[in-house]
């Protein structure tokens, strides 16, 4: 992984040197009070085209049934985000955590339902095996990563949520629907990585 990771953390480090101004963030719509932490793994895979894995949540899960998700799920107590976005991915795809390298934390996103979401990129070797757990994940799949972060992919709509509009990203990739806090993650990550030369350059 030493070209891909080298590139790869390069173009992390010298994307997250500054504050970018309006980032997508939902916490516009959180409840008051205090937030509760919680942290996913965009875990990149090692390929000439690199690709992204993404999940299916149950359809009976009590929150976002079967909407697209990165693993993982809520801090620990005791634990960093980097060590919980390793622990659920482990828990949710039977994916070690030793395999995974971490690049770096980037923008934490608010939801609307109250969570405080530190997403972590990592890179792991690709087609390892994965062992999906029912009770949290109905189905996984691998995009590339260039395709979901480029713009021209993105489309913007607009819902009512709790009586007032707001504005969503859709990216659909070969029958998926990669919406809501995952798209807006995506996009904010988009914003800080030079992603066209994650191949070329």
């Amino acid at each position: 992984m030493g070209v891909l990771l080298d590139r790869l953390t390069r173009i992390f480090e010298e994307g997250h040197g500054g504050q970018l101004p309006e980032l997508r963030t939902d916490a516009a719509f959180a409840p008051l009070g205090e937030m509760r932490p919680a942290a996913v793994l965009i875990g990149v895979t090692e390929r000439a085209e690199p690709g992204v894995l993404f999940t299916h949540r149950p359809l009976d899960m009590r929150q976002h049934a079967g909407q697209v998700a990165f693993p993982g799920g809520k801090l620990d107590p005791g634990e960093d985000a980097i060590t919980a976005a390793l622990r659920e991915t482990h828990e949710e795809l039977g994916i070690n955590p030793s395999l995974v390298s971490v690049i770096g934390q980037t923008d934490r996103f608010v939801t609307g339902t109250g969570y405080d979401i530190t997403p972590v990129l990592g890179l792991m070797p690709a087609d390892l095996p994965i062992e999906p757990n029912p009770a949290e994940v109905s189905g996984w799949f691998e995009a590339p990563l260039r395709y979901v972060l480029d713009p021209a992919n993105r489309v913007r709509k607009q819902a009512l949520y709790r009586g007032l509009r707001r504005e969503y990203t859709e990216i659909v990739w070969e029958g998926h629907r990669i919406w809501g806090v995952t798209a807006a993650i995506i996009e904010n990550l988009s914003r800080r990585l030079a992603w066209e030369g994650l191949i070329d350059g």
